[in-house]
């Protein structure tokens, strides 16, 4: 069993952490003030493929294997898990249209997705819908032109922000097969968007409340089947499960790679911190902690690309162990640098803050123990 990264792999790696150490990180707290990225970010990324990782080759994508696109997440959230998380989302949004769109949605959106010249949300958690998102109540009623749209999203990263929406909606019946899911184009009739949600992390990213009200969509906007919304939304989110933990894991990385600095320079007591035993004890458990967290996710992320019976459980058992493991490694972290760490100019609280969500999003790790415990009464 080989477990060094190839060549190609350590190149994504690499590439994407030079973009984020020169365009994103000397940024990444005036975007947290200003509670936005600036939009001229995203062709930047475009440029190196980023904008299209699992649109495939033939469309025009980088066609970039799960495990491949851990690496741009992780090396990416080294410089800010905001805006590495936020451009998942996009992500996830061009890879559905790409695997289940007809021609001429393709046609409409696909190339300016993978240019990011259109930038996509993913609307699919409703106010009284979280972790139970097959109960969503918005609906989409059949017109002579296509569908009108009536209901509300909830935490909706890029509402109001974003170019285009992809809205899982009910035009059935109760239960996951009666969804479907619709693209809608900022600027549509009807829609409109709720304040601006003022968060603990990821501030960076806009968020607000999504509202449809009778917001008119061409028929040519459905996304694939009608009434396969509900998998298609689905079938993200073993991939964004392992983005949200690489976020988690680039992240503490940046932290104890600070930490180390940090803890070479600062004096007490006549020496630096970093010889003092028992704060090496600290940072051998965090590197422990990372070590496995890495390993854990990329054996993750191996087997949902194999197609491995049990990768929906690994997916879940890695995106628990990763995320509550960066969040430990920060706080940590936090703590190595003192009252310093507490201050916002060095950037330890809002790694905390980031973080935090990261066990709450791509369902949360109460769900994620549901998973694998039902996987493991099945078999």
């Amino acid at each position: 069993m080989d477990f060094a990264l190839s060549d190609e792999q350590t190149a994504i790696f690499d590439m994407a952490k030079a973009f984020g150490d020169e365009f994103i990180a000397p940024n990444a707290l005036q975007w947290e003030k200003d509670e936005n990225i600036p939009k001229d970010l995203w062709p930047r990324l475009a440029e190196l493929g980023f904008g299209g990782l699992y649109v495939s080759e033939e469309s025009g994508g980088s066609g970039l294997s799960r495990l491949d696109a851990t690496l741009v997440f992780e090396a990416l959230s080294m410089a800010c898990p905001s805006v590495a998380a936020f451009l998942s989302i996009h992500n996830m949004c061009a890879a559905m249209i790409d695997k289940n769109g007809s021609a001429a949605l393709k046609a409409k959106y696909l190339e300016k997705a993978m240019s990011m010249e259109t930038f996509f949300s993913y609307c699919l958690t409703e106010p009284g819908s979280g972790s139970d998102a097959a109960a969503l109540k918005t609906r989409a009623e059949r017109t002579n032109e296509g569908f009108a749209l009536t209901g509300t999203k909830a935490f909706i990263s890029g509402g109001g922000y974003s170019d285009a929406y992809i809205v899982m909606a009910r035009t059935g019946d109760a239960g996951p097969k009666g969804v479907s899911a619709v693209v809608v184009d900022d600027g549509a009739d009807g829609l409109s968007f709720g304040g601006l949600e003022d968060k603990m992390g990821w501030r960076a990213q806009p968020t607000r409340q999504v509202q449809l009200d009778n917001c008119n969509i061409p028929a040519e906007n459905l996304l694939g089947d009608e009434g396969k919304g509900f998998t298609y939304a689905m079938q993200g989110l073993n991939g964004g499960r392992l983005n949200i933990s690489a976020c988690s894991l680039g992240a503490a990385q940046s932290a104890l790679d600070k930490t180390l600095a940090y803890m070479a320079e600062r004096q007490a007591f006549g020496k630096s911190i970093d010889q003092f035993q028992a704060l090496q004890f600290r940072l051998a458990d965090m590197e422990i902690e990372l070590q496995a967290s890495r390993a854990f996710l990329r054996q993750a992320a191996w087997k949902l690309d194999t197609g491995a019976p049990d990768a929906v459980q690994h997916c879940a058992m890695a995106k628990k162990f990763v995320t509550e493991a960066g969040s430990r490694v920060v706080d940590g972290c936090l703590q190595l640098h003192g009252g310093y760490g507490y201050l916002a100019d060095y950037g330890i609280e809002k790694l905390a803050r980031d973080l935090r969500v990261h066990q709450i999003l791509e369902g949360t790790n109460e769900i994620m123990r549901v998973i694998v415990a039902r996987q493991m009464i099945a078999s």
